[in-house]
């Protein structure tokens, strides 16, 4: 199959889905109210409840559950062979991705806001409640050590990427102010600011600017202090000051990138050099469980449920655009991820230039990349395999190759970016509800609990050395997080019981979750076991015991609710 008609069938296919299934879901299920009041409205506080344009709510939720996610997934799972990748990518993210990121963003607008952690105990039990939130704060410590390390090593990686990024902080709180204070115009203020931004990366492109060592630490070590220091502020200023308009931004620069890559895939129509299937990689795991929690973000990811009812929930303006940004917004998801696929599996075989001059295309370019799982794994080739594929497809239609590598690693770094704020905020969130719980005081305040946030994660970052910590529990954290998946699922499933809904469309996604990444966490336990990783070990096995606590709680509530409907039906029967 072409690069063009994969991405012709593949759009088409969200198109239809989102018009079709996305509104029955909308119209039947969920049964959307445009004159409900939100928590946005009721509980306005303009700090964390602010009632918001849908287009701006959109922005930032699509760049809070993108991040880089869709990026190293597919850019990882295409190894096993692009044609799994691409049904795990489409079929996902329209029957299990979207229905649980739509699903979270309604349940929680119809409960103050609240978290999915504290849903469960309106929902399922208080118990439940206590060890979804344990699980929650596994998956964000895991998530906010990552993504700054990410973010760090793309700095080191791509020097161009550092001025651009950095300056876009500025120019959204610009933003934020004229539209939130001076009431200017949303459309004309945004332009100016992407204008702005790209004037910026023009600049990066030709005055790199690398981090020094200084007083004894590494470059990555320092990059990694100062980002963890820049999520505490942006994560306790108010979301429109920063949060806000900055995630606006990306989503115009993420719609703009795109853009680019969708000309060059008709422009350059790249020959898809990957193989079709690769069912046994060199070194790699199997394919089954593993093609399932290795491509999360553009499928289904957990960490979307957190962002729908930790931060989106407290923004939506109506219920009604409730299925465009949550429905929405996964769908588009998957659109970045085809992309990706497009650029890793047909773009990198345009042009590969090894460290020693040799150049490689096709075939070669491909093998060079994805010589073994050892390979293909390692951050670097995750980020240069997807870098230099979308180079070359910016660089088909006349784009300078350092212009478009610095316009890639911005929109990587940018994105990363939002996910690393974004979760330390959603993070404070729950480590405020567990200390508010058991009457920790001291965590139960917005500074306490950001402080223990960022400290918990620098250690976790730092823990091998030279901030390789949180690189090494990447695989740990694609099994957690959809883990988290498949019990936000459950929730839903449980809610809809309760409402008397049809459970079908989470109830078979929820098993299917549940299933595979319990099947995977086993087996990434035993990995760690033989590897002497006992850090690792003893973080998976009090995720998966939490986990199969949570499912049995959840059996017993539904045994209860099914009991009662039961009861009630043949009391009903009796008087009439």
């Amino acid at each position: 199959m072409g690069s063009i008609l994969i991405v012709v069938v593949s759009f088409g296919l969200y198109i239809i889905a989102y018009n079709t299934y996305g509104k029955y879901l909308a119209r039947k299920i969920f049964k959307l109210n445009p004159d409900a009041k939100t928590p946005a409205h009721t509980l306005r506080d303009d700090t964390d409840y602010l009632p918001t344009k849908r287009e701006i709510l959109f922005g930032h939720h699509y760049t809070s559950i993108a991040g880089t996610g869709p990026i190293v997934g597919p850019a990882i799972g295409i190894i096993w062979g692009w044609v799994p990748c691409l049904i795990w990518v489409v079929l996902g993210s329209i029957f299990m991705g979207a229905v649980h990121d739509f699903g979270s963003l309604v349940i929680s607008a119809r409960n103050q806001g609240k978290s999915i952690g504290e849903l469960c105990a309106q929902i399922i039990n208080p118990r439940v409640r206590t060890l979804l939130l344990l699980i929650t704060f596994f998956s964000l410590w895991i998530v906010i050590a990552i993504f700054g390390l990410i973010i760090a090593l793309l700095f080191d990686m791509f020097p161009h990427s550092v001025f651009p990024v950095w300056m876009e902080i500025p120019i959204a709180m610009w933003l934020g102010y004229q539209v939130y204070k001076k009431k200017g115009n949303v459309t004309i203020l945004a332009i100016i600011a992407v204008v702005m931004m790209y004037i910026t990366i023009i600049i990066g492109a030709y005055f790199p600017l690398k981090m020094p060592a200084l007083f004894g630490l590494q470059p990555l070590t320092l990059w990694v202090i100062v980002l963890f220091a820049y999520a505490y502020i942006a994560s306790v200023m108010p979301v429109w000051k920063l949060l806000q308009p900055r995630d606006y931004i990306n989503a115009h620069e993420l719609f703009i990138a795109l853009g680019l890559l969708l000309i060059g895939v008709f422009v350059a129509h790249p020959k898809i050099v990957a193989p079709a299937v690769n069912l046994h990689p060199q070194g790699a795991p199997p394919i089954l469980p593993f093609i399932f929690v290795t491509i999360a973000c553009g499928a289904i990811s957990g960490f979307h449920s957190l962002v729908s009812s930790g931060t989106s929930s407290k923004q939506l303006n109506s219920e009604k655009d409730a299925q465009f940004i949550g429905y929405g917004s996964m769908l588009m998801e998957g659109v970045l991820a085809i992309l990706v696929i497009i650029a890793v599996a047909g773009g990198i075989g345009m042009y590969l230039k090894t460290p020693d001059g040799t150049v490689l295309t096709g075939v070669s370019a491909w093998n060079y990349q994805y010589v073994s799982w050892a390979e293909a794994s390692g951050l670097g080739a995750k980020v240069g395999a997807f870098m230099n594929g979308a180079a070359n497809l910016l660089n088909s239609y006349g784009i300078p190759r350092n212009i478009a590598l610095t316009i890639m690693g911005v929109f990587i770094a940018s994105f990363a970016g939002t996910t690393l704020d974004t979760a330390t905020r959603i993070q404070r969130y729950v480590i405020t509800e567990l200390a508010t719980d058991y009457n920790i005081k001291p965590l139960a305040t917005r500074h306490g609990a950001t402080t223990f946030a960022i400290i918990t994660a620098l250690i976790l970052a730092m823990a091998q050395g030279g901030g390789k910590g949180g690189l090494i529990l990447w695989p740990l954290f694609g099994t957690i997080n959809q883990l988290l998946a498949g019990l936000a699922l459950l929730v839903i499933t449980v809610y809809l019981l309760k409402n008397k809904k049809p459970t079908g469309y989470t109830l078979y996604p929820m098993i299917f979750m549940i299933l595979m990444t319990g099947w995977a966490m086993i087996k990434n336990i035993n990995i760690f076991c033989d590897g002497h990783q006992w850090h690792l070990f003893v973080i998976g096995i009090i995720v998966l015991a939490l986990n199969i606590w949570m499912v049995i709680e959840a059996i017993v509530s539904w045994g209860a609710i099914k009991k009662s409907q039961k009861s009630l039906t043949n009391v009903d029967d009796r008087i009439g």
